[in-house]
């Protein structure tokens, strides 16, 4: 075994069986990751993290992912491993490209209030459009005053 990737290894055991754990959610919405897809989504998350040049410890945003869209009506099986490795990837961006300032829960919470309203399902809208005008308004502190705006 080699000594310098022991913790990666038994965290993706650990991964995987959170995932496999959350099947027994999503079954109820016809959605169930099979053991080489959760594979192929933790191999993803590491390349994106990579990529994103993000340090992540624990589980990662997979399982809020899968839990806040598994009841979507534009996710079936036939797209369900696609478009959560998308979903994980343009989460981890809109991260870097908020500067880290919205919570995962909420962040999670517009992806999906926008997967399921005007991007009709398209990953491809949410990343290029919605996102992009969310992270524009995180930076130059609009969010904020939105939100100060709904409290008054």
């Amino acid at each position: 075994m080699d000594n310098d990737k022991w913790l990666v290894q038994g965290d993706d055991r650990v991964s995987l069986a959170k995932l496999n754990a959350a099947n027994e959610f999503t079954e109820k919405f016809g959605l169930k990751l099979s053991e080489e897809d959760g594979e192929l989504l933790l191999t993803e998350r590491k390349n994106i993290l990579k990529k994103q040049e993000r340090v992540e410890f624990g589980e990662g945003i997979l399982p809020k992912l899968i839990f806040a869209f598994c009841d979507s009506p534009y996710i079936y099986q036939d797209n369900y491993t696609d478009t959560l490795g998308r979903l994980q990837e343009i989460f981890y961006m809109y991260k870097n490209e908020t500067l880290d300032d919205i919570p995962d829960d909420e962040l999670i919470e517009f992806m999906k209030e926008q997967f399921d309203g005007s991007c009709q399902g398209s990953v491809d809208y949410l990343e290029d459009t919605s996102l992009a005008a969310f992270a524009r308004e995180s930076r130059f502190g609009l969010h904020d005053l939105r939100e100060e705006d709904d409290e008054i």
